[in-house]
């Protein structure tokens, strides 16, 4: 069984008196990217903090490489690599002065602090722009800058939060293809509240809401909460919605235009054909029917017991 080199064992934190997040339990395995999505709000950027050391838990325990971060915060850390939403960047420094200073940050030893810049450049790809300020660097190659500080003393655990934030198309991709790079040989937790970000670069995924881990398992479990479950469809002569209602698994209709409405249904099996074959036999003149995902808001709905219709 592979080994876990993150165990959060009951964590717990509030603020005042209101809980941010309660009894949280999860354990994060040595390689592979584990996505931490939740809803702003949620807990998720509590839980992330406590876990890179930069809060104290009310209540449960946090253990990197079977170390306690609460007791030995200074020898767990040394496994940590944390990148925050906005890169702790210094843009008057050159690109090898600021990894440079990061190495000694981390207590890299000082004979192996030269190596430990050239193996984060090189595999962040900014090894060409060694010499170049930071600030004379575009949005893309800044952040590449921020992983390559978050990975310079080979951390055993890299933490990423929001880290295509701001980016372009293109600039997003290539971070994608880096983060999943660097997982291949790190657990790599990708905090974020956008879904698409989550599916192109995890391999398992929490999601946490209302300060509690509503959902734990791989990307593949997760999609099948993100199936489509409504579709639109325009009819030129459409019936009542009393009618479109007592289709079978139909559990929710909207009316949105006259001849447009939005139908949730229970079950994907035989649905489209079912819809087009009742509008031929009805003359309901079916023009367009569209099948729509859940949207993000939807998921964390469902999953933390709403239910967005009501």
């Amino acid at each position: 069984m592979e080994e876990s080199i993150v165990k959060v064992k009951h964590l717990s934190h509030r603020y005042s008196v209101q809980w941010a997040i309660k009894d949280i339990n999860f354990e994060i395995k040595n390689k592979g990217t584990l996505g931490l999505l939740g809803s702003n709000g949620a807990g998720k950027s509590t839980t992330m903090n406590i876990m890179c050391g930069v809060l104290n838990q009310t209540e449960g325990e946090v253990y990197i490489n079977g170390i306690s971060l609460r007791e030995h915060p200074v020898e767990a850390k040394k496994h940590i690599g944390f990148l925050p939403q906005k890169p702790p960047l210094y843009p008057d420094l050159t690109v090898d002065e600021y990894l440079t200073h990061c190495a000694l940050m981390r207590l890299v030893d000082k004979s192996q602090v030269k190596a430990a810049v050239e193996r984060a450049k090189s595999r962040c790809g900014i090894a060409h722009f060694s010499k170049r300020l930071i600030r004379n660097l575009s949005g893309g190659y800044q952040q590449r800058v921020g992983i390559a500080q978050a990975i310079v003393h080979n951390p055993k655990f890299v933490v990423l939060d929001e880290p295509t934030n701001g980016l372009d198309p293109n600039q997003i991709v290539e971070v994608r293809h880096l983060i999943k790079e660097i997982a291949e040989d790190h657990a790599v937790m990708l905090s974020t509240h956008i879904l698409p970000e989550v599916q192109a670069t995890c391999d398992d995924i929490k999601m946490i809401e209302h300060g509690k881990v509503v959902f734990s398992g791989s990307m593949e479990d997760f999609n099948h909460y993100m199936e489509p479950n409504t579709f639109i469809v325009i009819m030129e002569n459409p019936p009542s919605i009393e009618a479109l209602k007592q289709i079978p698994d139909i559990t929710h209709v909207e009316h949105i235009t006259d001849t447009r409405f939005r139908m949730q249904f229970s079950s994907g099996q035989d649905i489209t054909k079912k819809m087009i074959e009742l509008s031929v036999t009805n003359n309901w003149r079916l023009h367009e029917l569209i099948l729509e995902r859940d949207s993000l808001d939807a998921a964390f709905a469902q999953l933390s017991g709403k239910n967005i219709y009501k």
